[in-house]
């Protein structure tokens, strides 16, 4: 499957996102929790969510730079960025300490569920639209719906955090998207996922 950013770049990236993870407690949300689950596209940046003493360890370790108009952390590698999320101050999509709040194990690493980093990917993408960036959203909220989501578990998760709008959004998203070959979705199989999800949405 071709991928979306460069193999070198990926290759470095998730060689030292596996690093951290031997090292540091984190929720692994972005392009990674995606591939994580679908194993489709690869990501280039690294997003996690920590908490207060994790981030004051990566301080020791790390230049770690606070960003307070996107209200995240970050640190600077050479072709990458990673990007650090804190409970009660950062909103990568959702509130970082609702997201932490729905985290399970998967291959190693502690995500959120696959219903909440669809949410959170929708809320990226919203802001995105239109940029380099959004279209690797776009593919990723795909990806994740090719994995297969629990359609009632994601309406009420829209309703307990206050997003029932999204929704809406994902549907009108699948009636104007079309073939997708960077996550293998032909004319044939994206008429057959969108037919599969808006049906179960019916229900």
């Amino acid at each position: 499957m071709p991928q979306y950013w460069d193999d070198l770049i990926t290759s470095e990236s998730w060689s030292v996102l596996q690093k951290i993870n031997r090292t540091y407690r984190f929720t692994l949300i972005g392009g990674w929790a995606v591939y994580v689950y679908t194993r489709a596209l690869k990501s280039r940046d690294i997003d996690i969510i920590v908490d207060f003493k994790t981030l004051a360890r990566l301080k020791d370790d790390f230049t770690v730079n606070k960003n307070e108009r996107l209200k995240k952390y970050e640190i600077k590698e050479t072709k990458f960025d990673i990007d650090i999320y804190v409970p009660h101050y950062s909103n990568p999509g959702l509130p970082a300490e609702m997201v932490i709040a729905e985290t399970i194990e998967k291959d190693g690493f502690h995500v959120p569920k696959i219903e909440i980093l669809l949410i959170i990917k929708q809320a990226v993408f919203k802001k995105r639209r239109g940029s380099i960036k959004g279209e690797k959203d776009k593919l990723d909220i795909f990806s994740l719906l090719c994995d297969g989501i629990d359609v009632r578990l994601y309406k009420n998760l829209l309703s307990k955090y206050g997003v029932p709008h999204l929704r809406d959004e994902l549907v009108a998203l699948l009636n104007t998207a079309i073939a997708l070959p960077e996550i293998g979705l032909t004319n044939h199989t994206f008429s057959q996922l969108k037919k599969r999800v808006l049906t179960n949405f019916a229900g």
